[in-house]
């Protein structure tokens, strides 16, 4: 704090955290939750990542003990003890292996007794807390919790009450079953039944002879039956992506979702993205993608959305979602005013080394990112009532960027393109 140079550092030091705009606490705890999220999605090995390592292959620099420990210390801070447990082993470990360690050992031990006692094995928290005491022997904490643990395994206790322990958890709205389906699917594990992808075929089409198509017809790729999910290959150009792109990079923002109850936007840990919007009029590029998409599904998007642009960066991801507004949603697209979102249209901008899938976790449905390739599906029944069958996500991107764009294509407008039908067996869906 003496040294002459102080006063210039620390004038560079807050010029520059003004520019470039430091990490902050929330950036730091989203990246250890995206790196966890990634860790229990594809089943990584602690060990491996910390290492760098992603399915065998070397792709990053290794973790320290000192990051090692801050993965487990906001596990912890997220009551999440597996995880924590996990990453506090791994920076013992590595701080042995360490000369110069910013973390002291005590401290790991710490937490590590703990989380272990959370998860239900009393004896080694025990030695543990011994080798912490060995260390600290005035620990007052540790002095406690060994008096503790001692007196439960003297008692014979083996399980620990919970009951207090709140749950931060983001993935306690999901359905066990949908998680574990959803996993499933993003590390490309088939769920499909044979007979179905039998079945599956892919031509060309003009889709009822369009103008647009005559010449040059689309590559139709059927990805499922009910409900009926197309791919549709190299519909959009590299020219054409690189135009919306550079439109979208000054206005990209951190994703929001709608809250059902109020029908505000927010943000959500369910959601971890950044979007920009484009309007039509802004460049011939974005009114010839609404004219292609009026092709591919025979609507008007005179009253859909603008063209939403989405980058996915590591760990970005969206949870299992519909993209319609349910029966209890009554404030959703209220303020647009044509009615709810009949189909979507998803436009794959970028190809993505590992992750980004596009999967259905109810149908077993993974739609793998291809640069070109346009998904379209409808979210509704002729009747108007939502399809739940659509309920999708977006995986975690474990390697790479992803960018995609979509059209929401909205109820009114399209009366005489697709007439309202009260029937809503799977053969109107199908015929649909």
């Amino acid at each position: 704090m003496q040294d002459p140079y102080y006063e210039t550092a620390m004038k560079n030091l807050t010029q520059y955290r003004e520019l470039l705009k430091f990490p902050t606490d929330e950036d730091l705890t989203g990246a250890a939750t995206a790196l966890i999220r990634l860790q229990d999605t594809y089943k990584l090995d602690t060990a491996s990542v910390a290492r760098g390592e992603l399915n065998g292959i070397q792709y990053s620099t290794q973790l320290s003990a000192g990051d090692c420990f801050e993965l487990g210390r906001q596990s912890y801070n997220s009551y999440d003890f597996y995880h924590t447990e996990l990453w506090m082993n791994e920076a013992l470990n590595r701080h042995e292996q360490e000369r110069s360690n910013v973390t002291v050992r005590w401290e790991i031990l710490e937490y590590l007794a703990y989380s272990t006692f959370m998860q239900g094995n009393l004896k080694k928290a025990l030695d543990l807390t011994i080798e912490l005491l060995s260390i600290l022997p005035n620990h007052e904490r540790a002095l406690g919790n060994l008096a503790y643990y001692e007196a439960a395994i003297k008692n014979g206790t083996t399980e620990i009450d919970k009951s207090e322990q709140p749950s931060k958890a983001v993935t306690a709205m999901l359905d066990p079953e949908e998680r574990e389906r959803y996993h499933m699917l993003c590390r490309n594990e088939n769920l499909m039944s044979v007979q179905i992808n039998s079945k599956l075929r892919c031509r060309y089409t003009n889709n009822n002879r369009n103008p647009l198509l005559l010449i040059a017809p689309l590559k139709e790729e059927e990805a499922y039956f009910s409900p009926r999910i197309i791919l549709y290959r190299d519909v959009l150009y590299d020219n054409e992506i690189e135009v919306i792109k550079r439109m979208a990079q000054p206005r990209l923002k951190r994703a929001t979702v709608q809250n059902y109850k109020t029908g505000e936007l927010e943000f959500a840990d369910y959601r971890i993205s950044k979007s920009a919007w484009l309007k039509e009029h802004e460049d011939v590029v974005v009114a010839n993608v609404a004219k292609r998409v009026e092709a591919m599904t025979g609507l008007t998007t005179e009253t859909s959305e603008e063209l939403q642009v989405v980058n996915y960066g590591v760990g970005g991801h969206y949870d299992p979602h519909y993209d319609f507004a349910r029966t209890e949603e009554i404030n959703a697209f209220k303020s647009l005013g044509t009615g709810n979102r009949i189909a979507t249209v998803l436009f794959y901008m970028s190809d993505v080394a590992q992750g980004g899938a596009t999967v259905f976790p109810w149908l077993g449905v993974a739609l793998q990112p291809v640069k070109g390739t346009a998904a379209v599906w409808f979210n509704l029944y002729p009747s108007g009532n939502g399809d739940l069958r659509t309920r999708h996500a977006a995986c975690p991107v474990l390697q790479g960027s992803k960018w995609v764009c979509n059209k929401w294509l909205h109820e009114a407008g399209q009366e005489f393109r697709r007439p309202c039908d009260p029937k809503e067996n799977i053969q109107e869906t199908t015929s649909s």
